[in-house]
């Protein structure tokens, strides 16, 4: 269903049908339902420079969200960027943002972490939809994900694996998390 959904341009989308308190539920539900464990995210290549072309809609974070995690459960392949063959994390950045928002990125996690948009420090100041970005292989960027709210993050995070839900409590993550970067403002 979650594939005929993403196809079908007749089928609007979840934020579209759901809305008000409804759509908290079903948030709410959805961060709930969907929960994983953390592991090492996977190497990344040489970064792309460019910066967003295009400016979000106005529900664009609800959208962003929504499909992302709609995305959970998707299997993790390196340099893989649609549904069906799979995501590494800079590819399921790009292809959120790219459908849901018309937001286009850069196709590296460290390229995405270069482009002009406002750059958040502190994890308390986070706003669902910013991307987070990873220090894993020393002090290099090299991992990406989109931040869904209440410390939760989507991303695909390493070969084998598959797109899912992670926490910024974790101490994984915690200690390698560099910034954030608020492309949907």
């Amino acid at each position: 269903m979650r594939d005929s959904a993403i196809r079908n341009p007749s089928h609007p989308p979840l934020t579209q049908r759901v809305t008000g308190a409804g759509l908290r539920v079903v948030t709410l539900l959805a961060l709930l339902v969907l929960a994983a464990c953390a592991t090492a995210p996977p190497q990344r290549s040489a970064p792309m420079p460019a910066a967003p072309t295009q400016a979000p809609p106005q529900r664009a974070s609800e959208d962003v969200l929504f499909h992302a995690i709609g995305l959970v459960g998707t299997p993790y392949r390196w340099g893989g960027n649609t549904p069906d063959s799979g995501f590494d994390c800079s590819g399921l950045v790009d292809y959120v943002f790219r459908t849901s928002a018309g937001v286009d990125l850069p196709r590296t996690s460290r390229a995405m972490s270069r482009v002009d948009a406002p750059k958040i420090r502190s994890i308390d100041a986070l706003a669902s939809g910013d991307l987070l970005f990873f220090r894993t292989e020393g002090r290099r960027i090299s991992h990406v994900a989109i931040y869904v709210g209440k410390g939760r993050f989507v991303h695909a995070p390493n070969s084998g694996g598959t797109v899912r839900l992670d926490n910024l409590d974790n101490p994984y993550w915690r200690s390698h998390f560099a910034y954030a970067r608020r492309v949907l403002d």
